[in-house]
């Protein structure tokens, strides 16, 4: 068994990563490598590996980490900002794109209109695993014009709860022996959730303090897979969606200190398990159905591709969108996503629609999501604004994070309030709990997290920020620590706090905008109190300041030239040298 599993790991491993590869290569994404992959090592073309239920169960862990972080996403302050695109744009596409294609799929397969509706209510979700990175890659996940993209996207992540309960309302499944009522489930919903937000205000935040305190990040990784795996757990005890479960275990620590620490452990584990997820969906799919149906897979495909552009370019179009971005949100969301599978799945095993129906609709999810960068591709001349006027085009957007303060101890406070006083929105990190507890008596807002790892500053927002200033104690920050950032978020300004003139040697060539000894200006500023207090004139001491810093720069060089701290000692002030080079 054990050897049977190390093969079977090393096929779908290897094929992934070909296809993956090959397929971001050509710009169509991850995703549908993925499901390429798995349709190739599947039963129905290479045969090389069996087992796709087995695997598809550990998988959905995938989905359920997925849901975990959404839940992360929506701390109160961001929700409440974009709540007019969430819960108005969001609802209005996932209706109306729901009861049109339900409407569609009646009338073309015959279905049921139960059966058309647990299929169509699916297909007006759109993929977050495909756009999301597209809007990244592009830079604009930021941008007004993103973060609409973002509010449908996440509202779809919502309502797949409410999609899973209805599909169960519609079950034509035998009843379970001894099935608790449905207003029984309903309070039990009520209590579970009430249940978990208490565990998590206080069980969970003591405890993510108390390995704050310990500094083992190994135990973050333990301490979150256990919380998202638990509040899954015990709302399958309770006979309720384990999805339902994941999402309020990221909400309720959504506004912790400790966000971003989390979606750095628990993304790289969500990222494989979601892999393996479509790696599954694709040795399930029914090829030889789709093969006896070729015209109802890519006719379907065309009509809800067409159905989700026209209504969601309407609905952007209703939003005063101007027609270009409006057009290229309903180009972006037109294609199907990955809850697509497990919806239709549900629907299977309700007995609403028949295992070749599944498959059929996966595949149309396939087809579609294989069109979208074919699509933005074809229709960038359409969509871009002439190149003659700059009206319509859309403008940056800051979005909590014109600035990255890493590090919140005395030197990284002054920094922060600095910025924060000129406007600047300033997103905050340190790993100390005791100081992000204190921080936050005083009303500031601290994440909990290492900032010298590059997944958490990538989680924090990084990649879209003006500034990144490094303001944390002694010697955390390297060259090629500095070479690293500098590569991976090439936008950003970087700033350093080095502990001494050592630190700066070390830090010779490194991609900086600027750096500063913590104790520099604090020393140079109390000397001039001390000059002023036994009465020397205020011009002589800014001559005696300046004559101090061109040779303390001089001094500074020269070491770094040589790696030498004595090579600079020519430059030292010693006696009365002034008074000398004055008579002199």
């Amino acid at each position: 068994m054990i050897a049977s599993t190390l093969r079977d790991g090393v096929v779908l491993l290897g094929f992934a990563l070909g296809f993956v590869l090959l397929f971001r290569k050509l710009g169509l994404g991850a995703t549908l490598g993925f499901l390429v992959a798995g349709a190739v090592v599947g039963p129905e073309v290479l045969g090389l590996v069996g087992d796709a239920e087995q695997k598809m169960g550990i998988a959905e862990l995938g989905i359920t980490l997925l849901l975990f972080l959404v839940g992360l996403e929506l701390n109160p302050s961001r929700l409440w900002r974009l709540k007019q695109d969430i819960f108005a744009l969001g609802m209005l596409q996932v209706t109306l794109c729901g009861m049109a294609l339900a409407a569609i799929v009646w009338l073309i397969a015959g279905f049921s209109p139960a059966a058309a509706l647990a299929v169509g209510l699916p297909l007006a979700l759109s993929s977050t695993a495909q756009v999301l990175p597209m809007l990244q890659s592009a830079g604009r996940l930021r941008t007004p014009f993103g973060e609409r993209a973002f509010s449908i996207l996440l509202f779809q992540d919502l309502s797949i709860v409410p999609m899973i309960t209805i599909v169960a309302a519609l079950s034509r499944a035998p009843a379970v022996a001894n099935a608790p009522p449905g207003w029984l489930l309903a309070l039990y919903t009520i209590l579970a959730v009430a249940g978990l937000v208490a565990t998590g205000r206080f069980l969970l935040r003591p405890l993510f303090h108390l390995i704050g305190n310990l500094g083992e990040r190994e135990m973050f990784v333990f301490a979150a897979l256990f919380t998202v795996i638990a509040s899954s757990a015990v709302m399958e005890a309770l006979g309720l969606s384990t999805a339902l479960g994941a999402f309020i275990a990221g909400v309720m620590l959504a506004d912790s200190p400790y966000r971003h620490e989390l979606e750095a452990d628990v993304d790289p584990f969500r990222s494989i398990l979601l892999g393996l997820f479509f790696l599954s969906v694709g040795m399930m799919l029914d090829l030889h159905a789709i093969a006896e149906r070729p015209g109802f897979v890519i006719g379907l495909a065309l009509l809800l591709i067409a159905t989700k552009t026209a209504i969601m370019m309407g609905i952007a179009l209703a939003f005063k969108m101007k027609w270009r971005p409006a057009l290229a949100l309903g180009l972006l969301l037109s294609q199907g996503g990955e809850f697509g599978f497990v919806l239709f799945a549900q629907a299977k095993d309700a007995l609403l629609i028949a295992p070749e129906a599944a498959s059929l609709f996966g595949a149309v999810v396939t087809l579609s999501m294989a069109t979208t960068p074919f699509l933005m591709i074809l229709t960038r001349g359409i969509r871009a604004a002439p190149a003659t006027s700059s009206e319509g085009l859309e403008t940056p957007h800051v979005d909590g994070s014109s600035a990255l303060v890493i590090g919140y101890g005395r030197f990284g406070q002054t920094v922060a309030q600095m910025l924060i006083a000129q406007g600047l929105t300033v997103s905050l990190i340190d790993r100390d709990p005791e100081m992000i507890a204190t921080a936050g008596s005083f009303g500031a807002k601290v994440y909990y997290g290492d900032g010298t790892r590059l997944d958490l500053l990538r989680q924090a927002g990084a990649g879209d920020v003006q500034l990144l200033l490094f303001c944390v104690d002694e010697d955390q920050v390297d060259a090629a620590l500095l070479h690293a950032v500098k590569e991976a978020f090439p936008k950003a300004s970087v700033f350093v706090r080095a502990y001494d003139r050592r630190s700066l040697v070390r830090l010779k060539d490194a991609p900086m905008a600027g750096s500063i000894r913590e104790v520099l200006e604090s020393a140079v500023c109390m000397a001039r109190q001390a000059l002023t207090e036994v009465g020397v004139d205020n011009d002589e001491i800014s001559k005696t300041e300046a004559q101090y810093r061109t040779r303390d720069i001089d001094r500074l060089n020269a070491q770094t030239v040589d790696g030498d701290l004595h090579a600079g000692d020519a430059h030292l002030i010693r006696g009365r040298l002034i008074a000398e080079e004055e008579t002199g």
